[in-house]
């Protein structure tokens, strides 16, 4: 059996809403204890934040930060298991809990096949201690990426069912629950931390696709989320900013010319609808951030980064991503009625003429 470790991120309160349970159910894993190890990484980090991990959570190991950068936490987290001799990461939200076989069923599906980089859990939404079998909601059973650089879940509040086998899932693996290969994660070089926050789960699947990897769901390994939707405008910032960062990242230059139509009118869209909900000024961050050269400077170095590794062509990796754009807990007429149908369109059209 593999070494294991268990990656959690800790933000200012974070640990105080959310660590007991989650703590409650790694102890009650199935899986051998001495095979895994849990990392706290502090981020935001105080000695009373520090303090408190300590005396809630013992046996954790705690790793202080305090820049609050979501992506080089999980890139301290890694570092300091790879240097501890763990071949296998897990990624994981704190505000979960967790079926007793969660770790276990992880680990058996990363082992099914050896061109397995990533498998994710299958994740419900939790409803209480109480809930019944047919209550159960899923929350995801993978992450669909939309060609513009959207991402959304697979799944989401369809009734719970049974899954046979380890399915691939053809977007990315939600941050909330996976796990990945040492090799994997050596391979695409960890977290992209420019990202900070947001879109970093997208991120990950998408160069792991690119270099060869397949991503599959482990529906064996049941977690439950403490989901709950909100908006914030430091959230807005981020998501806004960090799909155009994936975009121009991961696309090769031929498939950016294809698309540009479709992102102007998109960017069009986006700007109206900032104006109307009073985040204009979001907005314009955005566009300054890409106004700097040192941005610019960042985004090509990742792309020869990925020149390295890429081992699947956009037409291989885009195959599955999705024309559609869905905003799960938002009910848009606009985008449903209108928009959605013309850039589906447009996508079924540029995804036959991708050769590259």
């Amino acid at each position: 059996m593999k070494k294991v470790a268990i990656i959690l991120v800790n933000y200012k309160d974070y640990a105080q809403r959310f660590l007991a349970d989650c703590r409650d159910s790694l102890r009650a894993q199935t899986y051998p204890k001495e095979l895994f190890q849990v990392y706290i990484v502090d981020n935001a980090s105080t000695p009373e934040s520090r303090r408190y991990l300590g005396e809630k959570f013992g046996e954790a190991i705690i790793i202080p930060r305090e820049d609050g950068n979501y992506a080089a936490a999980n890139n301290a987290g890694i570092k300091r298991a790879r240097q501890d001799g763990y071949g296998y990461f897990v990624i994981a939200n704190m505000d979960v809990l967790l079926n007793k076989d969660w770790l276990k069923e992880l680990v058996l599906a990363i082992d099914s096949e050896k061109q397995v980089g990533i498998a994710q859990s299958k994740i419900l939404l939790y409803k209480g201690r109480k809930t019944e079998e047919k209550e159960k909601k899923i929350n995801s059973l993978g992450n669909i990426i939309n060609f513009l650089g959207f991402g959304y879940t697979d799944g989401y509040l369809q009734p719970d069912r049974e899954i046979i086998g380890y399915p691939e899932i053809r977007g990315y693996a939600s941050g909330c629950s996976f796990i990945v290969k040492k090799e994997v994660i050596e391979k695409i070089n960890g977290y992209n931390e420019e990202l900070y926050m947001y879109h970093d789960d997208l991120d990950i699947g998408w160069k792991t696709r690119l270099a060869g990897y397949k991503i599959i769901l482990a529906p064996k390994s049941v977690v439950y989320h403490k989901y709950s939707f909100s908006r914030s405008v430091r959230m807005i910032y981020f998501m806004e900013r960090n799909r155009y960062i994936t975009v121009f990242t991961y696309y090769k230059c031929p498939t950016i010319l294809l698309l540009l139509p479709a992102l102007a009118v998109m960017e069009l869209g986006m700007l109206a609808f900032s104006i109307v909900n009073k985040w204009f000024k979001i907005k314009l961050e955005v566009y300054k951030y890409f106004f700097k050269p040192s941005s610019w400077v960042k985004i090509f170095d990742e792309r020869k980064k990925i020149k390295i590794i890429r081992k699947l062509t956009d037409q291989e990796v885009s195959e599955n991503f999705s024309g559609k754009i869905v905003f799960q807990e938002i009910d848009n007429s606009v985008l449903k009625y209108i928009a959605n149908p013309i850039f589906n369109l447009y996508w079924q059209v540029a995804r036959r003429l991708i050769r590259w």
